[in-house]
């Protein structure tokens, strides 16, 4: 550990226990910081405040704004510094081991083995939710990013079906520019630019070629001919974009569809949390197609609530904290609203609508097949520094600031050689 870090360790567990003692009359109290939001985010939040209610725990909510959870991740670095180290923090993959290599994450483990978490939760997730052997973190979800969201009215109004591989896609994408609709929806934002990125890659590689890409960071892989391809198919994609998509949050992206002032979203499934908070019905009003060439593989990244230090006082809100959030009834009410699937293999799909039970049929299917993989553009393929040269490059791109495929594809692999 390098001195930075060795001080910065020693500042969270002075703070956390400083914090400890002024809140002894707080113990009941859980806090949380998180960057849910949106209508259906925050709709989804709920389920779990209610259910810590029942237990006699008040929530203190700490929203951060900004669906990626970049700005989360910057404000909670501030407030660890302050000495204000709350209960329980919404992380992502990476960010969750860089915390932990600190070794300033709680031990959850207590939690974990009574209640047998190593047998229902994926591998590729307690990659990121154990540490050195020991549970820091509660997986909520699954959430998976190869995912389009589409407006059913528009689609039957333009005689389009789901496409299955990308000139189908693109032929659809056509008929809806020509109908005079908005064909895809997009926020002008370099995460969900890095997020549909994933998924073309995968299209246009495969998963094997998406791995030694990005999991792998080979050179080859980096700058071949096949990353260019995908780059050229961005490019493709950025012509059936309205023009005022820059600066759109995800959620306003995935209103456009709602309304039908756009045919689809490319997005993970968190978008269907919004058409549920809006009272549509899959089937009937939207419908959720994998990513055209991408079924039977799931990029994935899923939420999770590590835990900071604390003195025994607040120890045993973390501990409520994490086994209210793998507990099997929680795992599905709250999947049902959020959009997403339970991290938990073992909870029933009853309750689930159509979209959620194929995302667990997909999710089953991925674990047997070992085609589980971290989504680069959510932090569950790389680390924050290569996940940011990535975001940077694909957005530069997306936005006519880098000229072509060639220069992307160089300033891809400059990029990443200079994060290492």
């Amino acid at each position: 550990m390098s001195i930075k870090m060795k001080l910065l360790a020693g500042v969270v567990l002075a703070a956390a226990a400083g914090f400890a003692g002024a809140a002894q009359a707080q113990v009941k109290e859980v806090q949380m910081v998180h960057w849910w939001t949106s209508g259906g985010e925050a709709a989804a939040l709920n389920v779990l405040k209610s259910n810590l209610a029942k237990e006699g725990y008040a929530w203190k909510d700490v929203p951060i704004a900004g669906g990626g959870g970049n700005q989360a991740m910057t404000a909670l670095r501030a407030m660890v510094t302050a000495g204000n180290v709350p209960t329980s923090v919404q992380m992502l993959g990476y960010d969750i081991t860089d915390w932990a290599e600190q070794g300033v994450l709680a031990d959850l483990s207590p939690v974990a083995t009574k209640e047998g978490w190593d047998k229902v939760i994926p591998a590729a997730l307690q990659k990121f939710a154990k540490y050195d052997g020991k549970w820091v973190a509660a997986p909520v979800n699954v959430h998976s990013v190869n995912w389009i969201w589409v407006n059913k009215a528009v689609l039957d109004k333009i005689g389009g079906k789901e496409p299955t591989n990308w000139d189908e896609f693109i032929a659809l994408l056509d008929k809806a520019k020509a109908a005079g609709v908005i064909p895809l929806a997009q926020g002008g934002q370099n995460w969900q630019e890095a997020t549909m990125f994933d998924s073309v890659v995968v299209t246009t590689g495969g998963l094997d070629f998406y791995r030694k890409a990005f999991i792998d960071l080979d050179p080859a892989a980096l700058s071949s001919p096949t990353m260019k391809l995908s780059f050229e198919r961005l490019a493709k994609l950025r012509t059936y974009v309205d023009p005022s998509f820059s600066g759109r949050d995800w959620n306003l992206a995935t209103a456009m569809v709602i309304k039908g002032d756009a045919l689809l979203q490319v997005m993970g499934d968190w978008a269907k949390g919004e058409f549920i908070n809006a009272k549509k019905a899959p089937g009937t009003d939207f419908m959720c197609f994998r990513f055209p060439g991408t079924q039977g593989n799931v990029v994935f990244n899923s939420d999770m609530f590590a835990m900071f230090k604390v003195g025994a006082e607040r120890q045993e809100a973390q501990y409520a904290l994490a086994s209210a959030t793998v507990d099997p009834g929680f795992q599905s009410s709250f999947n049902v609203v959020k959009g997403s699937v339970p991290a938990r293999t073992d909870v029933s799909d009853a309750a689930f609508d159509a979209c959620g039970k194929k995302g667990i049929a997909d999710l089953k299917e991925a674990v047997a097949k070992n085609t589980l993989e971290g989504s680069m553009a959510q932090g569950y393929g790389q680390k924050a520094p290569f996940r940011a040269a990535y975001q940077e490059v694909v957005d530069k791109f997306f936005n006519g600031q880098i000229a072509t495929a060639d220069d992307a594809v160089k300033q891809l692999v400059d990029a990443i050689n200079a994060a290492k």
